[in-house]
C-alpha cells in the first residue's frame, strides 16, 4: 500500500511540476518568444519636440527595446512633431514613429511621398488640444484670440496643423488675424510666462510635463474649445473625421483646473513604421510597447492607457505585418 501511495504521490508531484512548467513556459512565451534570438541591428525614432509626451515616450521605450533586444540600437530623433515624423517614416528617414491620426490622415489623402508605404504597429493614446493664457487674459474663447499673439506650434508640427483648422473654424484667419508664433511646448510656456505671446496651443497626452511645470511658476488657465467648433470641423470632412469633441478632466493639471473640465479635443496616436520594415523586429516591437505599458506608465501617464485590445485599431493605417503576427499570438 505504501508503494501505491508513494507512486500516486510521484505522479502527482510529476503533473504539478508539469502544469507549472507549462504556466512558466506561456509567461515567458508572453514576455518574449522562447527560443528565438532577439533581433540586432541599429533603429531610428523620430519622437518630438523636448518637454512634449513624444519625446519623453520615446526615451523611455528605448530602454524597454535595449532590455528585450539588448543588440538592438535605437537612435532618437527630435522633431517638430507628428507631421515631421510622419514624412520621415514615408520617405525612408526614420523606421518607427508616432504621430497623430489627422496627420496620418493628411499625408495619405496628399499623396505625399511613400504614403503607400505607411503601416500601423499599434494604437497608443489620444493627444488633447489645450490652449494656454494667463489666468488674468481676457480671452475666453477661442473666438477671442483674434489680434492676439498666438503660438500654433512649429511647422511640421501635428499642433499646427489642428491650430489652424481650430482658428479656421472660430472664423479666423491663421495668418491675417492673429499674430502666428511657432512656439512649441519647449519654448511656449516660457514666452508666455514673459509677456512675449498672449496664447499657445498645445496638443498632447495628458498630462504633459512643460505644462505642469509651468504651473509651479506661473497662473495660467485653459480656454474651452467648445464642441460647436468640432462639429463645424467633421463637417469639412477628410482628415478632420479624427477630431471628436471630449473634456480635459479635471485630474489633467488640478492645481490649474482646481476641480474644473475643459470642453476640447481629442485625436488619437498611432505606433507606426513603413511595409519594408523586418517582419521579426516590428513583432518584437509590438511585443515591448504593450508590455512595457505599465513600467513606462508610472513616468508617462499617457501609456498607461495602452490597452491590447483596441491597439489594433490603427486607422487610418492598416497593420504591419509583423505587428499582425503579434496581435494574432496572443488572440484568446
Amino acid at each position: 500500500m505504501s508503494k501505491l501511495f508513494s507512486s500516486f504521490g510521484r505522479r502527482r508531484g510529476l503533473q504539478g511540476a508539469a502544469v507549472g512548467a507549462v504556466v512558466l513556459g506561456l509567461l515567458l512565451w508572453w514576455l518574449l518568444p522562447l527560443g528565438e534570438r532577439p533581433p540586432s541591428g541599429t533603429i531610428i525614432f523620430s519622437t518630438g519636440t523636448t518637454r512634449g509626451v513624444y519625446q519623453e515616450y520615446g526615451e523611455r521605450l528605448r530602454t524597454a527595446f535595449g532590455k528585450d533586444m539588448p543588440n538592438l540600437t535605437v537612435k532618437l530623433l527630435t522633431s517638430d512633431g507628428s507631421q515631421e515624423n510622419v514624412t520621415r517614416v514615408a520617405t525612408g528617414k526614420a523606421d518607427f514613429t508616432i504621430a497623430a491620426a489627422d496627420a496620418v490622415e493628411t499625408y495619405e489623402l496628399e499623396q505625399r511621398p511613400g504614403a503607400a508605404r505607411l503601416r500601423g504597429v499599434a494604437r497608443l493614446y489620444d493627444d488633447y488640444v489645450q490652449l494656454v493664457v494667463a489666468r488674468d487674459s481676457r480671452i475666453n474663447s477661442v473666438a477671442d484670440l483674434r489680434g492676439k499673439r498666438v503660438a500654433v506650434g512649429p511647422p511640421e508640427s501635428g499642433v499646427r496643423l489642428i491650430a489652424e483648422r481650430v482658428l479656421k473654424a472660430a472664423g479666423i484667419d491663421p495668418r491675417q488675424d492673429i499674430e502666428p508664433m511657432a512656439d512649441g511646448i519647449d519654448t511656449g510656456p516660457g514666452r508666455l510666462r514673459q509677456g512675449s505671446i498672449d496664447a499657445f496651443f498645445w496638443s498632447g497626452g495628458l498630462p504633459t510635463d512643460g505644462l505642469k511645470q509651468l504651473a509651479s511658476k506661473f497662473a495660467y488657465r485653459f480656454v474651452p474649445i467648445e464642441p460647436e467648433l468640432v462639429s463645424k470641423l467633421h463637417a469639412e470632412g477628410g482628415a478632420m473625421r479624427y477630431y471628436r469633441a471630449t473634456n480635459m478632466p479635471e485630474s489633467a493639471y488640478p492645481s490649474i483646473q482646481n476641480g474644473s473640465t475643459v470642453p476640447t479635443i481629442a485625436v488619437s496616436n498611432v505606433l507606426m513604421t513603413r511595409a519594408d520594415v523586418d517582419a521579426r523586429l516590428t513583432e518584437w516591437v509590438t511585443r515591448t510597447v504593450i508590455k512595457s505599458r505599465d513600467g513606462i506608465g508610472a513616468h508617462v501617464h499617457s501609456a498607461q492607457l495602452v490597452d491590447l485590445r483596441t491597439a489594433i485599431y490603427t486607422d487610418p493605417l492598416v497593420l504591419h505585418e509583423g505587428a499582425r503576427r503579434y496581435y494574432r499570438s496572443v488572440k484568446p
